[in-house]
């Protein structure tokens, strides 16, 4: 794999960071985090659709950009630099299940309202704390025009607010064998239930709870393949890395503006030799996270499952953006803990991030596995 990037590549980098830096202030992460706000930041949401960011990874049949999923991780990057509304990151993640699970039909009938900006959706595959579980939380029953299906799932990113949701489910056909299928849920459709779910960092899940909701055929993705399902929940978690990385990088940057121009015994703590110690280890940290969420992306974008490159990405970068805003705390000193500061929210950020689809822990365990180390 390529350890540089290209210059169309970086050129994209580049635009992103400008047009995150723009559009996505500190000041509109604070108000999509106040109470009562739905986590929908429709100017940002428009200046994206315009700027074609919702259709990088998307096919150009469907209205996208036709670029690769390393792309895409790119865009995760600089997201994350500015602490993106996480909506946005789940209707992206919503094009890469659909388009690797879908009918031409289905991306036909979605992917297009998507890179236009005027779908907001989800995507549910896999367990919320452990993504390598592909165990469907829904059970689906054959119907005489459709399916029935009912189970709960717990802490759906955007869930609220989302117009459709791609999730899996288990289903029984007799007198076939039980088989997992994927549904494209409405949950403007009776036998739906939303429940907004309350988090301390203020990001928008929610519980989805199914009571005999109908889907049609159309609406489900028939027998995905293990392999797929995998692959999709690698990708999520390997673009969450991208996102992390991201954070982390913002993080680092905030924190050496600062170390120069604070003072103590009247001269900058920048100078000081223990100070330079960390952030030294924050930019070595970043960077090892930083190569191996690249990694994980550029092997799924060749079609590969990823299965160790993704469990090492998130070992990597749970770590790095957790240690980095603790040690960034600490070189702020007392500052480092006034709201005003914003650090925090990035600090909040990297906590939501860390867990999302397992823990370091969680993933070294996958890695575990993938080495025949453990069952």
């Amino acid at each position: 794999m390529r350890l540089t990037l290209t210059e169309e590549q970086r050129e994209l980098s580049t635009m992103l960071r400008h047009l995150f830096a723009d559009a996505c202030p500190p000041a509109l992460v604070r108000k999509m985090k106040e109470p009562g706000s739905d986590g929908i930041p429709t100017d940002l949401w428009k200046t994206l659709a315009k700027a074609g960011v919702f259709g990088i990874a998307v096919d150009d049949q469907y209205g996208g950009e036709g670029a690769g999923l390393f792309e895409l991780g790119l865009v995760f990057a600089e997201a994350g630099r500015a602490l993106c509304p996480t909506a946005v990151y789940d209707t992206l993640g919503f094009a890469v299940a659909l388009a690797r699970l879908g009918s031409a039909e289905q991306r036909a009938a979605y992917l297009p309202r998507l890179v236009a900006g005027d779908l907001r959706a989800t995507a549910a595959v896999g367990n919320p704390s452990d993504a390598a579980d592909l165990r469907p939380g829904l059970v689906a029953q054959r119907t005489g025009d459709g399916w029935s299906l009912s189970g709960t799932l717990m802490f759906v990113g955007n869930g609220a607010t989302a117009e459709t949701i791609l999730v899996t489910a288990r289903a029984s056909a007799f007198p076939e064998p039980e088989r997992t299928i994927g549904v494209l849920l409405d949950p403007a459709r009776d036998g739906l239930e939303v429940t907004a779910l309350s988090t301390f960092a203020g990001d928008k899940q929610a519980r989805i709870e199914l009571h005999d909701y109908r889907a049609t055929d159309a609406e489900v993705l028939d027998r995905p393949s293990t392999d797929d399902l995998a692959w999709v929940a690698n990708a999520l978690v390997a673009l969450q890395c991208m996102e992390m990385v991201g954070g982390a990088t913002a993080v680092l940057e905030r924190t050496v503006d600062y170390v120069k121009v604070r003072e103590q015994f009247k001269r900058p703590i920048a100078s000081f030799q223990a100070a330079q110690h960390h952030v030294a280890n924050m930019r070595i940290a970043i960077e090892g996270a930083r190569l191996s969420a690249a990694q994980a992306v550029w092997w799924l974008g060749r079609g590969d499952v990823a299965r160790r490159a993704v469990a090492i990405a998130k070992m990597r970068a749970s770590e790095a953006y957790k240690w980095t805003t603790l040690t960034a705390h600490q070189l702020h000193g007392g500052m480092g803990y006034v709201r005003e500061t914003d650090l925090h929210l990035w600090s909040e950020r990297a906590k939501v991030t860390e867990i999302k689809g397992g823990t370091a822990d969680v993933a070294a365990g996958w890695l575990q596995r993938e080495l025949g180390l453990a069952r």
